[in-house]
Order: structure tokens, then C-alpha cells, then sequence
């Protein structure tokens, strides 16, 4: 298989990592260095005048330029999400510029409605300089109050004709920047695909033909150019006041409540999609992996595959999935997912993540999910899991620079004889801050014997993008990490939470305790199960866990910290793109096989099969051999095998060197008729029930391949089903020995569409009932079909059942259990010197392909592991030419069309 190494990379992402900014670049200090105010932090005790404080100013010489810290971080989110506390409300009274860099210290009990004293100094927060503030060069894109791109997208009114330069783009993805660096050497061919971050509506056409020519030649980039006020109304309506509230778990409340379901911006989301598909169209070259990133572009893989049929297109999502329940509330539902079911791969942060994922397709859309992925109605989508990581390397180097250690020398004297609390938070209202403030104050109040022996430091972040792009944050934060004596994160609803690998990173001399929220993705992770963890609502046992970690013993907190190190330095940012780019391309090239299969050559295959004396014939029987009734209105209706396959079937039998088998569906009774007509061997329920071929006597018996199933969950289906089918005009079950089928459909869909769409309604939420309250209980699986979708044992198919036929013996001497294996009874296969497979099933399909004799046919209409293609109608005739073939050369001379 080809590495990703040998194509270039197209990176698809909201921002580019680097954006113009008109007019020369601000001078540099004669040392070239950029000049910082001094810094203090606050003291460790409240009768620590400012006089006995630490002037922690370093000379201009010790100051590096803006670098950014080495981590993959959630971005693209708002600043501020509905409900959160602003810096203007009460909890964020008190500020006072850090440089860069924001602490809360609570060096006592914290003031509180409970009786308690303030002390002396106050807690306060003290948060970072505004991205207006540093980047004070560049004048705001836009000067609405209340919009979130002000954080974002600065503009500039310079004149048009002044020279403009190149800087780090404040609001770029620094994770997927970081982690697509850290492959530098891997990836020496990519183009990035965004916006600058920028107003762009002044610039004339001459000067964006300059900087698309230099941004393309000197930074692998390729800017989008969109309006300013589509974009306010993509950004921030869209995106963060409906799809991001809704990624996270919240749904507002009204008045917002018509804006959340009924955005009119979707308009400009779509739009902006489009240009993003448009422009990576226009530069794609043949062979690019195109990789799409974020909530932002959900459409951009579904408008790229419209133009670029065959192009290897992967989607990440870099936030959370809800549940099916919150997304089903959106309105453009199923927009969004078919947007992202056009990609070959797509990517999820957790296992909880791309199962919400699988689960809510089959709800709103009903297609049929697996767990590898979705089966689409022409293709299969392959849905993994990537946990993203830092850069450990980069790190550990960062952490040996001098001004990192003099940071160190400097907290530990400051905060000599107390604990320190660490951490390090968005003030976005999912974060959880407001939470942690609660659980110190409550462990302040359980345990007095704290008081002034214990600090909270907060980092406190407006935006992630903005602070982790200044160099003097880095050297200070990760001092703190290196001397903290814990580390708390209470996020109510968080990806992968990359600063606690930082953290754990940071502690490779201490090895102190992290105390971690159970709803951050990282917790997910059996390696992260060492944390402490936390429910962020339950205040009285994360002060609980505060007080754990703080008393904790080293033996006991050098094992937790081993486990964590152990997944840090394993899931790095390497490890996340070259897992997720070698995937999606092998995804793509097996799509790619499936779509350029052939139809079937009888000129190739009869002579195969005159001079074969030991053949297997696998043929499926409805759907191939003939066509059941499309939309039964009653259980049996249509179940009669039509008499012209009934002959061809009995033909193909009568030759001595043929050993025939009919794979179904049907339940036992509709087959035992066949098996009155022709003598072969029939398995029934989709490999719940075979029969052998009859021996000399004309007798065999069905045998049960369910028979250590536990099949009481039957009952119980029925009942939900009986629920949905008084609901459902129409809807009938068809209860069978070890499988249910529900129709829920049977009417003209030209004329009843509404009444068919309804149905699916129902249908999907059946499923999901049946799912939830069954499947994992009892180990069930849901095929979904046009009008109905099946119920039956898991880890049993018609492939586990043709595995027992090619086990020695044949399927009487097989274990009656889920766990037989195809690859054990291939050698039995290969005592045939002809194996032909003509059906739908392809993973029966796939492992017969595997074998040296096999021919296998697809007479699907979708992506394919098969060898020939065939059409169903085509299917009588071939066999017919097979019966036939037998010392007839004649039939042979025709490719089937």
C-alpha cells in the first residue's frame, strides 16, 4: 500500500496558520527582542505586602518572541458561550493585568455568603491581556458589540497600496498547526486551505492576487476569500450560537430557542462550505489526501466529492458528538451528517464520540452502522477513533530552556511551605471554573487546618488561540505544571483535555496527582483511569478529591503517574496524524478497488469450471436468484421461490461434481419447501439455522447455529415493536425462530410520501429503542433495508455460517458458537478446485476473495470486495450457461454486459 508520505497533504481548516496584516512589521527592541512589563504574581500569604514580593521581570535578552506552546488544542470555539459569566459580572469584579498570563489565587477561604471573613487581599482573577490589547496593530474586523468574530478577526483599515506582511495567525487551530509541524520531515508536501482571519473586503483584486501568489509559494497556503458580513454570519451565528452550543451538550432555552432551531444563517454556513470545497477543487492534484477539520466545514466533503469523485477525503471532528437525542434537534440534521458521510474516514477524539456519531445516523437517517463505520447506500464510511496528543519531545525541550528554569527557582520560593493547586481554563462556561471556585471553597471549609498552607492558581484564558501564541505564557505555565502539587480539571463538557498531558509531561521529577473531570475525552482513555476522577456538579466530593490528591503519599502518586505517563508518550501528536492519514487512505483505495470492479468474463470463468472436478457453489437466494416482493403487505406475501429458479438451481445440483447451497434470509418453513424440489444445502436467517445437503438416504436436519443464544429478547422486541406498529399505518412484524423483521412500509412512495416518511420516523426511533434497551444486553444487531430492518444474534451472519460449512465435517460437527472463525476452514476449502459466491453479502464476499479458487460475483449496486460484478437479472442466464457448460464450448465466448 502506498504511504501517505507520497502524496501531498490538502489541510482544509477554518483559519490558515499564518495571515496578512497591512503595513510594515512593528519594529524590534535593538536586541530583537519584544519588550515585556515586569511580572508578579501575587503572595503566597495575605500579610505578604507587595514590598516583600518578587520582581519577577526578566532583562530583555531572557524575552523570547511569540511561540507557541506545544500542545493539540480543542480551537474554533467562542470566546464566550450563552450564560457564561463575563469579566463585567460579579465572579470577575476584581482585575488586574498579568502580561500574558492570568492566576487566580486563593490563599484562604474565599469570601462567601456563609459567614466567612474575606482576608486581607482577595482572591482574584486575574486574566490575560485581551487579543485587542496585543494585537493592538490590528484594528478589529468588525465593531459589533455583541459578535464573537471581534476575538478573531481583526481588520485593518490601512490603505490598500501599503506594503503588508506576514505574521502567526492569533486564531489559527495551534493543535492541528502543532501536530502537522512535529511531521515536518514526513510531510514536506502540503497545502493549508483557510481564511486569514482578516477583513478582506478592502483589498483590491491586485493585492489578493499578490498575496495568494506569495501565500501559496512561501507558506503552502491557499486563502479563501469571503466576505466579511457572510462570514460574521457563518461564524458567529452559525457556528457559535447553534452548532457549537449544540456539540457541547447545550440546548438554549427560549428566546433564543427560534434562533437555535431555525437559523436563517445555515445560508451562509452552506456558502462558506462551498467556497472551501471550490477552492480545494481548483488546486487539488491527483493523488492528494484532502483532510477536512472541525464543525466549521461539515459540508466540504460531500461538495468536494461532487466534483472529485474518486479524491481520498478524511473529516475530523476536534470537539464532542452529543448524543442523539441533543443533535436531532437541530433542523439541518440531516444536512450535516450526509455532508460528512461523503469522506472516506471520519475521525472522533473518543469511542464515545464516534459511537453518539453511529447511533445518531441510524436514528435520523436509518442507514445501516457497524463497528467500523456506516453502510451508506453506494459505499461503506469508516468511522475511527484518534485520540489527539501533544508533542512530548518538543515539550521536554521547552522545558529545558533557562527562563523555564529561573520561573521554577522563583515559584518555589515564592510558594515555599504551601501546596499548589494548578489550572488552566478557557473562561467559557463548559470549562467548568465556577465549579472548581465552589469545590476550593467547600475544601476550605471542610478542612481549616488548610488555611493559608494551600494556593489555586487559574489560568485563565479568554480564548486558547490567543494566549498560547505568546512565548512568555509558555515559560511561566510551565513552570507552574513543573511545581504544582496537583492539577484540576472540572470541565463539564471537553474533547481531549491536552493540558492535563502537559501536566503529567511536566511531572516527571514529582509525580504528583491529577484530578480530572469524567467528562473530558481523556478520561476516557484506560490510561487516564489513574487520574482522581471528578463529576464537576458534585461540589462536595471534588473538595473531597482536592484534599486526596494534597495528602496523597508518592508511592501512591508515582503508580498513578506512571499509567498517565505511559499514554501520553504513546498518543503523541505524531502518533494522531500518522494513524488518521494512513487510514483514510487505505479507506480510499479500498473504495476505489470496489468501485472499478468488472463484470463477470465467461470467457474467463467457463473454462474454469469445465475442468474442475471438486466445486462449491455459494448462491444467494432472494435479491439474486430472484427478486421478492418489494413491499409486502402481509408476512408470507411473496415468499414463493419462483419455478424458473427452482429449474436452475435443480440443474446445477444434478451434476455429481457440484455441491450447491442456497444462502437466505427466509425463515426455516419458507426453505423446508425448497428443499422438497432440489437437493442442496440451505442456510436460513442469514446464517441462523442450516441444513446440509441430504445424504444417500434423502434425509438431513436443520442445524442451529443459535443455540447457546440467549433468544428471551425476543419477547420483549416484539413488545416495543407492537408499540410502534399501533402507531405505524401499515407496519406488520414478522417474528421468526431466532430473528425478528419489522415492515413499516408497504404503500406507493410516490403517493404517500408523507405517510413513508412518518414510517422512517418511527422506524428510526424503534430502533433506537430496541438498541439501547436490548442490544448490548442480549448482543443484537439491526440491519436496516428500504421499508424494514431485521433484529438477529450478533457475530451471526451467512459468512459464520458458510465457515461451518468449510469446516471439516461440515456444519454438524461445528461449535454451536459466535466465534467460528473463517480463517480456521480454509483448508477445507481448498480441497475445492472451484469455488464460485454470487450474492449481496459482502463481508462473505471479502473473505472468499481471500482463497486461490474462489470467483465471487456482487450483484449489489455499491462498493465491492468482489472479484465480477453482475446484474440481478443477469443472474438465471449465467447459471444456465453453467449447467450447460459441460463439454460445451460454445456458451463461453461473451463477457456478461
Amino acid at each position: 500500500m502506498s504511504s501517505f508520505r507520497n502524496h501531498r497533504i490538502v489541510i482544509a481548516s477554518l483559519f490558515l496558520p499564518n495571515t496578512v496584516v497591512l503595513g510594515e512589521s512593528h519594529p524590534s527592541t535593538p536586541e530583537g527582542t519584544a519588550v515585556q512589563p515586569p511580572l508578579s504574581l501575587p503572595s503566597a500569604f495575605p500579610g505578604h505586602t507587595k514590598d516583600q514580593g518578587f520582581n519577577l521581570s526578566l532583562p530583555p535578552s531572557k524575552v523570547r518572541t511569540p511561540g507557541p506552546i506545544f500542545s493539540i488544542s480543542r480551537t474554533g470555539t467562542p470566546a464566550v458561550t450563552p450564560g457564561v459569566e463575563h469579566a463585567g459580572s460579579p465572579l470577575f469584579a476584581t482585575l488586574t493585568p498579568l502580561t500574558s498570563l492570568g492566576f487566580i489565587d486563593t490563599k484562604t477561604k474565599p469570601p462567601s455568603h456563609k459567614g466567612f471573613s474575606a482576608p486581607p487581599e482577595s482572591p482574584a482573577i486575574i486574566r490575560p491581556r485581551s487579543v485587542e490589547e496585543h494585537y493592538a496593530h490590528i484594528p478589529l474586523r468588525s465593531q459589533r458589540k455583541t459578535s464573537r468574530s471581534i476575538a478573531r478577526r481583526p481588520i485593518s483599515d490601512s490603505p490598500i497600496g501599503r506594503q503588508y506582511h506576514v505574521e502567526p495567525n492569533p486564531h489559527g487551530n495551534g493543535g492541528l498547526i502543532n501536530a502537522v509541524k512535529s511531521l515536518d520531515e514526513r510531510l514536506k508536501r502540503k497545502r493549508w486551505v483557510g481564511t486569514l482571519g482578516t477583513n478582506t473586503d478592502s483589498f483590491k483584486e491586485p493585492l489578493r492576487r499578490n498575496i495568494d501568489f506569495r501565500m501559496a509559494e512561501e507558506y503552502d497556503s491557499s486563502p479563501i476569500w469571503i466576505p466579511d458580513d457572510e462570514f460574521t454570519q457563518f461564524y458567529d451565528n452559525f457556528c457559535h450560537q447553534v452548532l457549537w452550543p449544540c456539540l457541547h451538550y447545550v440546548v438554549p432555552d427560549a428566546p433564543k430557542t427560534k434562533a437555535f432551531y431555525e437559523s436563517s444563517s445555515y445560508k451562509q454556513y452552506v456558502s462558506v462550505n462551498q467556497r472551501f470545497a471550490d477552492k480545494i477543487v481548483a488546486t487539488y492534484q491527483e493523488g492528494d489526501i484532502i483532510w477536512v477539520n472541525d464543525y466549521h466545514l461539515m459540508l466540504v466533503p460531500q461538495f468536494v466529492r461532487a466534483k472529485l469523485p474518486t479524491a481520498i477525503i478524511g473529516f475530523f471532528l476536534h470537539v464532542a458528538f452529543p448524543s442523539s437525542e441533543i443533535f436531532r434537534c437541530l433542523s439541518v440534521r440531516e444536512s450535516l451528517l450526509r455532508g460528512m458521510l461523503s469522506a472516506d474516514l471520519i475521525g472522533f477524539q473518543t469511542a464515545n464520540y464516534a459511537r453518539h456519531f453511529r447511533q445518531t445516523v441510524s436514528r435520523i437517517l436509518s442507514l445501516e452502522t457497524l463497528p467500523k463505520g456506516i453502510q451508506s447506500d453506494d459505499h461503506f464510511v469508516d468511522v475511527g477513533v484518534f485520540p489527539v496528543g501533544i508533542d512530548v519531545k518538543a515539550l521536554k525541550e521547552k522545558r529545558r530552556d533557562a527562563e523555564v528554569a529561573q520561573w521554577v527557582q522563583t515559584l518555589t520560593e515564592r510558594y515555599a511551605g504551601v501546596k499548589l493547586v494548578v489550572g488552566r481554563d478557557k473562561l467559557d462556561e463548559v470549562q467548568g471554573v465556577r465549579h472548581k471556585l465552589l469545590a476550593f471553597e467547600a475544601f476550605l471549609e471542610k478542612n481549616p487546618e488548610y488555611h493559608q498552607k494551600v494556593v489555586l492558581i487559574q489560568v485563565a484564558l479568554q480564548t486558547s488561540e490567543e494566549n498560547e501564541a505568546h512565548g512568555g505564557v509558555a515559560d511561566v505555565y510551565l513552570a507552574l505544571l513543573t511545581v504544582a502539587d496537583a492539577f484540576l480539571v472540572t470541565s463539564m463538557r471537553e474533547g481531549m483535555a491536552l493540558r492535563t498531558h502537559e501536566f503529567v509531561v511536566c511531572q516527571e521529577e514529582r509525580h504528583r496527582p491529577l484530578i480530572l473531570s469524567e467528562f473530558t475525552g481523556s478520561y476516557s482513555y484506560s490510561g487516564f483511569r489513574s487520574c482522581i476522577a471528578v463529576n464537576p456538579w458534585d461540589t462536595r466530593n471534588t473538595a473531597k478529591a482536592i484534599r486526596q490528591a494534597l495528602t496523597m503519599d508518592d508511592d501512591a502518586a508515582f503508580s498513578r503517574w506512571e499509567d498517565l505517563h505511559n499514554h501520553v508518550v504513546t498518543q503523541t501528536a505524531q502518533a494522531f496524524v500518522t494513524s488518521f492519514l494512513t487510514r483514510c487512505l487505505r479507506m480510499n483505495i479500498e473504495h476505489q478497488q470496489g468501485d472499478s470492479v468488472a463484470s463477470l468474463d465467461l470467457a474467463f470463468l467457463l473454462p474454469r469450471y469445465r475442468h474442475s472436478q471438486r466445486r462449491l457453489l455459494l448462491i444467494d437466494l432472494e435479491d439474486t436468484l430472484w427478486q421478492r416482493h418489494p413491499q409486502p403487505k402481509y408476512e408470507g406475501q411473496g415468499d414463493d421461490v419462483p419455478s424458473e429458479a427452482i429449474k436452475v438451481v435443480k440443474h446445477l445440483s444434478e451434476d455429481s461434481k457440484n455441491e450447491v447451497w442456497l444462502l437466505s434470509g427466509l425463515p426455516v418453513k419458507t426453505l423446508d419447501q425448497v428443499a422438497k424440489e432440489v437437493r442442496v444445502g440451505l442456510v436460513a436467517e442469514n446464517g441462523c439455522f442450516i441444513k446440509p445437503i441430504p445424504g444417500k438416504s434423502g434425509e438431513s436436519s436443520w442445524i442451529t447455529m443459535v443455540a447457546n443464544f440467549n433468544l428471551k429478547w425476543k419477547n420483549a422486541c416484539i413488545e416495543i415493536l407492537n408499540y410502534f406498529t399501533e402507531r405505524t399505518p401499515g407496519a406488520f412484524i414478522e417474528e421468526r425462530d431466532a430473528s425478528i423483521v419489522w415492515r413499516y412500509f408497504s404503500g406507493d412512495e410516490a403517493v404517500d410520501a408523507g405517510d413513508r416518511a412518518w414510517a422512517r420516523r418511527q422506524a428510526a426511533e424503534a430502533q433506537n429503542h430496541i438498541f439501547d434497551s436490548l442490544g448490548e444486553r442480549y448482543g443484537l444487531r439491526i440491519i436496516p433495508g428500504k421499508n424494514a430492518f431485521l433484529i438477529l444474534p450478533n457475530y451471526i451472519s451467512r459468512s459464520t455460517a458458510v465457515g461451518a460449512i468449510l469446516r471439516p465435517g461440515g456444519p454438524t460437527f461445528s461449535p454451536r458458537t459466535p466465534s467460528i472463525l473463517f480463517e480456521e476452514h480454509e483448508s477445507i476449502a481448498h480441497e475445492k478446485d472451484f469455488v464460485l459466491a454470487i450474492g449481496r453479502d459482502e463481508k462473505l464476499l471479502r473473505r472468499l476473495a481471500e482463497l486461490d479458487h474462489a470467483e465471487t460475483c456482487s450483484t449489489g449496486t455499491g462498493g465491492t470486495d468482489a472479484r465480477w460484478r453482475l446484474r440481478r437479472d443477469e443472474v438465471i442466464g449465467v447459471l444456465e450457461q453453467l449447467a450447460t457448460a459441460q463439454g460445451s464450448a460454445s456458451n463461453g465466448s461473451a463477457r456478461v454486459s
